[in-house]
């Protein structure tokens, strides 16, 4: 018994993910693509919702996403995505530190929210490199 509270208490510390620990601020390392080992997820925003619970906000820097659309054809960061706790489980490693809201999340979590309140748009469930992928192949077929 005296084990399994010691392995309880040090996985508590370690900063592996979980649900309860998420807050607004958190900077995490999380289980990117090959080449992206540096970007980092920000946590930008937590609200409740009564059908899907917690939704969190938020930003993934660092990346190296192809854009046809912007000079130097590479967005370094993205400034938000709504996610499920589930996404954030499965996607993030180890806490890295705190940051500010990254400004830029604001501009996309006022259009989701618009949508989402009309019924239009819903969060994410897949994991964290898995969206990027997604978000880049949308970027390159417009």
């Amino acid at each position: 018994m005296k084990r399994l509270l010691l392995i309880m208490s040090l996985l508590s510390f370690s900063g592996i993910a979980s649900a309860k620990g998420f807050a607004e601020g958190q900077l995490w390392s999380y289980k990117t693509r090959k080449g992206e080992e540096n970007s980092r997820v920000l946590i930008n925003k937590i609200e409740t919702n009564a059908k899907l619970g917690k939704i969190y906000h938020i930003s993934v820097l660092g990346v190296k996403v192809k854009n046809p659309h912007i000079a130097g054809g590479i967005s370094t960061d993205l400034p938000h995505f709504p996610v499920s706790a589930e996404t954030l489980k499965k996607s993030l490693i180890k806490l890295n530190g705190k940051s500010q809201p990254n400004p830029d999340y604001q501009e996309g979590y006022k259009t989701w929210k618009n949508a989402f309140d009309k019924g239009e748009a819903g969060i994410f469930t897949i994991d964290v490199a898995d969206i990027v992928d997604v978000v880049e192949q949308a970027i390159n077929k417009s």
